[in-house]
């Protein structure tokens, strides 16, 4: 038998142990070059993941009474992250669609050594309608953002409970409200690298639950560490400007400029080589765009189905008792 079973404030350590890992983890990856990769991403929509399952299996260790309030939190926190994963989804779905405009440049540039004036403008032509569709994309993901995402309360938790009220149904109302402020800091970043970030915003501000010290753990330290990480690196990739952080979305960015340099520089020369490795270029990024939207689409839906295991495992539970 689990010896935490029947020790609550065991397993309630173990779940604050737990977050510090996890964020920990998180922290130590900024380290590399691939801050708002799908690489870096898929870590933190995976730690999110973690987080939800064991608050499940936390749930069963803590044996909590059935029809308590205890049910409808885990519920309505549950369904927040249910609708802020749906909202996120579709903003992906526009990266798909960005997809496909660039693969028509790609398209009119293969297998061209180089390209005669008509064809040039043609590029040129395709370009601009990414570029189009990008800004395009960025402002719908914005106004859902507005309106969809900012009512989740993902900014800032204002109803942090008392201290007493941390131990209510064995610890787990603290443990509900760590997981409430831990899953929104993740849920922001999955915003800002997939669907819009403008730096003037207050979204990913944390809430007063970090300066709790509850149960001697070190996760409200850990959160807000990760917190500033995020923060200085978006300051670095952008400034002040706005919009979408992904890695791979900036680079294919940035391969369609130089395209673009390169035809307007040469036009119809002959010497297209250039042109040429860039079109390898734009083929490589937008495959990485192509093959880590679908990945974080696979990834969500998957989350989707533990959600809905977890919400039936514990009603079931509490049916039985």
């Amino acid at each position: 038998m689990d010896p935490s079973i029947g020790n609550p404030s065991t397993s309630v350590r173990g779940f604050y142990g737990l977050l510090t890992r996890r964020l920990d983890e998180i922290e130590d990856s900024f380290g590399s070059d691939d801050f708002m990769s799908f690489r870096f991403l898929q870590r933190v929509l995976s730690s999110l993941r973690t987080f939800h399952s064991q608050l499940t299996v936390l749930v069963q260790k803590l044996q909590l009474p059935k029809g308590e309030k205890w049910l409808d939190e885990y519920m309505d926190e549950s369904s927040r992250i249910w609708d802020a994963c749906i909202v996120i989804k579709s903003g992906i779905s526009g990266l798909e669609m960005y997809c496909d405009a660039g693969d028509h440049v790609v398209s009119l540039m293969d297998g061209f050594r180089f390209l005669d004036p008509h064809r040039s403008r043609q590029v040129l032509a395709a370009v601009d309608a990414c570029a189009r569709d990008l800004r395009a994309m960025e402002e719908d993901n914005k106004a859902l953002i507005w309106n969809r995402i900012a009512p989740l309360s993902l900014c800032t938790d204002k109803n942090v409970p008392t201290e007493s009220n941390f131990n209510g149904f064995s610890g787990f109302r603290g443990v509900l409200y760590a997981m409430r402020n831990v899953s929104s800091l993740l849920l922001m970043i999955l915003v800002a690298g997939l669907m819009y970030c403008w730096p003037e915003s207050d979204f990913l501000q944390g809430s007063a639950y970090e300066e709790h010290a509850t149960f001697g753990s070190n996760f409200g330290t850990s959160t807000t560490r990760v917190r500033a990480r995020v923060l200085e690196g978006i300051e670095r990739l952008t400034g002040r400007k706005q919009g979408v952080l992904l890695h791979e979305l900036r680079r294919a960015r940035r391969v369609m400029e130089d395209i673009r340099v390169e035809i307007e520089g040469k036009g119809g020369s002959e010497d297209g080589a250039e042109i040429m490795d860039k079109c390898e270029d734009l083929k490589v990024v937008m495959g990485m765009l192509r093959g880590g939207s679908e990945g974080m689409v696979v990834q969500i839906d998957d989350f989707f189905d533990e959600i809905v295991e977890g919400r039936k495992m514990l009603l079931d539970m509490c049916s039985r008792r």
